[in-house]
């Protein structure tokens, strides 16, 4: 054999390049982590944790907000914290919009149970 003659395939030392290229299926999943259970528990000390911290924040309201107010509705009248005022507003608010927002439940309720009827017919 001459240096001009190629060598045997066999007698070729495998580089990186020269090796034949398998082709492979899709890596296998990942095993899965067993992720933590949301229980009713942890679900509720989140619950209170934050109602804590409401809390603590509804206090400094109060706190800072102690200047004595005039207040007047529907021919009642009288005076009482501003924070206080501040306070039974907020919940005022809230209660209109649950209301609204029940209202709103209802009358969907309502939609779907006659939608359902017509359809069973």
């Amino acid at each position: 054999m001459t240096s001009e003659e190629p060598l045997p395939p066999a007698a070729v030392p495998p580089t990186p390049d020269s090796q034949p290229t398998v082709q492979r299926s899709e890596p296998a999943p990942a095993p899965k982590t067993a992720s933590p259970r949301v229980t009713r528990a942890a679900v509720i000390w989140s619950a209170v944790a934050v109602s804590l911290a409401v809390l603590v924040l509804l206090i400094i309201f109060f706190i800072q907000n102690q200047d004595m107010v005039s207040v007047k509705f529907l021919g009642w009248e009288g005076r009482l914290a501003q924070g206080v005022a501040f306070f039974i507003a907020a919940v005022g608010g809230g209660i209109l919009v649950a209301i609204a927002g029940g209202t709103r439940i209802l009358q969907l309720r309502r939609t779907e149970r006659r939608r359902r009827k017509v359809s069973n017919l």
